[in-house]
């Protein structure tokens, strides 16, 4: 769950190589007491520097109080950390069974190609890392690529040289009626089925999601993007980033919770029933943004 996937943390001149302790400490003191905890300070950081150097992770178990091996445990744990500078565009391409069958490796084969990288590294000049994941969640889209925090269905290799140029070029740069790689969905509750979709509050120009959320003792209303791959939100608190919040239908008031964990950060999942057929889930973890779409 993240405020705007279209200018996503990733997009900077270069990520910084330190960050010095003073930064730190304030990022410590603005998440003291809060949900989170380590996971949340650990992005926090990985959000001014682009990755978690080694002196920064000696210096948060040191102010918390935490072990190092308890500090480079939770770093290593989830996939969203990395140890190591990366790029200022992240490409994630799905390399899930369906995606696989529709020539994925052939897909990564390409930019691996065009990056003069193999996958899981950064390319020398720090502008593009390439990386595999398992499952992107968009299986009937596949094969699926997510560059900075876009999702790209279909891919094929004729396509990368243009979507690497598209990078360059700035996504955010693109009004969303023209962007041929969003689509709106339409979605209810999984328990009383009514529809949780918004028609008087539109944001990107169709009709909103409208759930209830609470998080920190905070209870109020929460709007998402109705449009695939475009994480902008509207809430009536704002939701400190690396909080998990508890979602809920505003109409029968039951939890809105997935059986499986979110698959980069382990925070619940959220489901929605998509009209036409399908679920879609997303992380209820504020600054997230991994979702799963399964259609039928």
């Amino acid at each position: 769950m993240t405020r705007d996937a279209a200018a996503p943390a990733q997009q900077r001149d270069a990520p910084p190589e330190a960050l010095d302790a003073t930064a730190i400490q304030s990022i410590l003191e603005a998440h003291h007491g809060t949900e989170g905890g380590l996971v949340a300070i650990l992005e926090a950081i990985q959000n001014v520097c682009g990755y978690l150097p080694a002196e920064a992770l000696r210096i948060v178990a040191d102010r918390t109080g935490r072990s190092l091996v308890d500090v480079y445990g939770i770093a290593t744990f989830y996939r969203s950390f990395s140890l190591e500078p990366r790029g200022k565009h992240i490409i994630s391409a799905c390399l899930g069974t369906a995606c696989h069958v529709r020539g994925a490796a052939r897909v990564v084969e390409e930019f691996e190609r065009q990056l003069g990288v193999k996958a899981g590294h950064t390319t020398p000049d720090k502008q593009f890392t390439l990386e595999t994941l398992n499952c992107l969640g968009a299986c009937a889209l596949g094969p699926v690529v997510v560059i900075d925090g876009h999702y790209v269905s279909k891919v094929s290799r004729s396509r990368v040289k243009g979507l690497l140029d598209s990078a360059l070029a700035g996504f955010a740069d693109a009004g969303v009626d023209q962007d041929k790689r969003l689509f709106p969905i339409d979605v209810s509750c999984p328990c009383c089925n009514h529809t949780l979709m918004d028609k008087a509050v539109a944001i990107d120009g169709y009709p909103s999601i409208r759930v209830t959320v609470g998080f920190n003792r905070r209870h109020g209303w929460l709007r998402l993007s109705s449009l695939y791959g475009r994480d902008r939100t509207m809430a009536e608190h704002e939701i400190p980033e690396g909080t998990v919040a508890r979602f809920y239908c505003p109409h029968c008031h039951r939890q809105l919770i997935a059986a499986m964990a979110c698959s980069a950060c382990r925070a619940p999942m959220v489901p929605m029933v998509v009209r036409d057929g399908g679920v879609m889930q997303i992380c209820s973890r504020r600054g997230c943004g991994n979702r799963l779409l399964d259609l039928v």
